[in-house]
């Protein structure tokens, strides 16, 4: 009984003294800022080890037990490593790798310190940068180019970014809101967007497109000038000031620095361009497939991924310098172009007839108001450009490209609803958002979308995400411009048709309003399933007062919030 009682304490001691070094716990993967997965782990003295099964499968390599000798093999193209329980060192590549901690037997599961993953030779393998920090590995693309952060200050703000000294880039003025910077041959870190509503950054977006990476940046109201250029060694930055003449930085300006409170003083790892991927196969929903165990429990890759060859650096130097424009706020227009331009756009058209109920045919009278509105809008003095002045069939993806070739301020589309409900009536005004105000938005937003049925080319991807950028970016001002057009048509005399304020101004997903730089709309002037607005809206004096009130709308919104500003 005592023997017993001995051996109980004994083992509550080891027990205890077991749990003051092991430390149970889960370690997670973030990848490219995304939570994905996590496994098992412990702590042994202040080390983290983790399950070198799951963590191996995590990172997609392959990984085989052995039992016997409580061993483990991971393997990947170029990488093998040999881990064996109570050494605190790895065979990589055939050389001895000393570890943190040594290996531990975990109740069968082998487990490795951390360290381990985060090897050069395992993360080039695995062609990503891997780091472990607050309990996370932290994965991320190999790249060359990465936004760090933001600099908010009193006159003026900076984008700052980490990229190799030979970075190669473009700079390029889209219209009065929208400056892009474009690099060429990087792979960036994360795409990113971000909106800062300051005077000088609205906001800004950089991804990945193919083999080069863009930034798209709107200026904010007091942005009188702004520029890109090199600022210290491994370092650029996007700049946006309050007035020109500020002194413009230079690649060799001893006295500009990345800010530390935001920024390690170092030259950025991006900068290393050895052993780059084509940027062509990443994307922001990069992962890791997790290899499937077979019976043994084994993990094996059929295919590894290759780890290209180290490309040299580019010889070609930076040949755009400091790019600085002296632009006025980029609302107020007169120094990119003397008059205010709208892009006056009626739906459909051709072989698209949109909504039809007996002999009406929306676009006709899409036509009809759109042409009458661009006369008067050319005839107060604005530069109009109409995506089609005939009955033609416009792809919807064109729509937005003529919009951005013109370089417009605004971009107006006109349609007329339809429902199964004939009961339903009335003007409403849609700006884009990815989530539809309700039901009944969503339907509108099908109905309209319908017409990519007639699309003669299948849009990229690439283009398509290219275009999704937008969807934020003019969201405020394309809803005032809303609320300006909702309120001239409710006032204006002679139309008939029912204009609620409380539910006539509404959101949806647009396809024709994806990708157009500039604050849009798209207006459905009434019903052609709704008799009343029928009968309204065949009327030739009922479309030209239409158009008149549309007019004033974009009117008084020019007038107040753009030539203000």
């Amino acid at each position: 009984m005592f023997k017993r009682l001995c051996q109980s304490i004994l083992a509550g001691v080891c027990l205890l003294w077991a749990g003051s070094v092991y430390a149970q716990s889960r370690v997670d993967f973030v990848v490219s800022g995304k939570n994905k997965s996590s496994v098992d782990a412990m702590e042994v003295n202040g080390v983290t080890l983790v399950n070198i099964q799951r963590a191996a499968r995590k990172f997609g390599v392959s990984v085989e037990l052995f039992a016997a000798s409580k061993q483990a093999k991971i393997s990947s193209k170029g990488f093998y490593g040999i881990l064996t329980a109570s050494l605190d060192e790895a065979i990589v590549n055939g050389q001895n790798v000393a570890l943190s901690t040594e290996v531990v037997n975990n109740g069968g599961d082998l487990m490795a310190p951390v360290d381990f993953f985060l090897l050069p030779a395992f993360q080039k393998s695995i062609n990503r940068y891997v780091e472990f920090k607050d309990n996370k590995f932290l994965i991320e693309r190999r790249f060359t180019l990465a936004y760090e952060s933001p600099q908010i200050e009193g006159t003026e703000n900076k984008l700052w970014f980490s990229a190799p000294d030979n970075l190669k880039y473009t700079v390029k003025q889209i219209n009065s809101h929208t400056v892009t910077v474009t690099f060429k041959n990087v792979v960036l870190k994360r795409d990113m967007h971000e909106r800062f509503n300051t005077d000088y950054i609205t906001s800004m977006g950089v991804m990945q497109m193919r083999d080069d990476a863009e930034l798209k940046v709107i200026l904010g109201p007091k942005a009188k000038d702004w520029g890109f250029t090199p600022a210290a060694k491994g370092w650029f930055v996007f700049r946006a000031a309050v007035e020109k003449g500020t002194p413009v930085l230079k690649a060799d300006d001893s006295t500009t620095v990345a800010p530390e409170q935001e920024i390690k003083q170092q030259t950025p790892r991006a900068a290393d361009s050895s052993a780059v991927e084509s940027p062509s196969v990443l994307n922001e929903e990069d992962d890791f497939e997790e290899m499937p165990a077979d019976e043994s429990g084994a993990v094996t890759a059929d295919t590894p991924t290759e780890v290209p060859a180290e490309d040299p650096a580019p010889s070609v130097p930076v040949t755009s310098g400091p790019v600085f424009k002296e632009e006025p706020h980029p609302l107020s227009i007169s120094a990119v172009h003397p008059k205010i331009r709208i892009v006056v756009d009626p739906g459909h058209g051709g072989k698209d007839a949109g909504a039809v109920r007996g002999r009406y045919r929306e676009k006709d009278w899409n036509l009809a108001v759109g042409k009458e509105l661009g006369r008067l809008l050319k005839k107060a003095g604005y530069e109009v450009k109409m995506t089609r002045e005939t009955d033609v069939f416009i792809a919807l993806g064109d729509r937005a490209k003529i919009s951005n070739n013109f370089k417009a301020d605004l971009f107006v589309s006109i349609h007329t609803n339809a429902t199964k409900n004939t009961a339903a009536n009335g003007f409403q005004v849609y700006f884009r958002s990815e989530k539809a105000t309700d039901k009944e938005a969503a339907e509108t937003a099908a109905l309209e979308n319908e017409a990519m049925q007639y699309e003669e080319a299948h849009y990229n991807f690439v283009d398509a995400l290219l275009q999704s950028l937008a969807k934020n970016e003019f969201m405020n001002e394309s809803s005032k411009l809303s609320g300006y057009i909702q309120k001239e048509v409710y006032r204006q005399p002679g139309i008939g048709i029912a204009v609620n304020p409380k539910t006539g101004l509404r959101q949806a997903n647009f396809y024709v309003l994806r990708g157009v730089n500039a604050p849009s709309v798209l207006i459905e002037m009434g019903f052609i399933s709704s008799p009343k607005d029928r009968v309204k809206l065949s009327n030739a004096t009922v479309q030209k007062k239409m158009a008149q009130g549309i007019f004033n709308g974009v009117v008084q919104y020019a007038n107040t919030e753009l030539k203000n500003k």
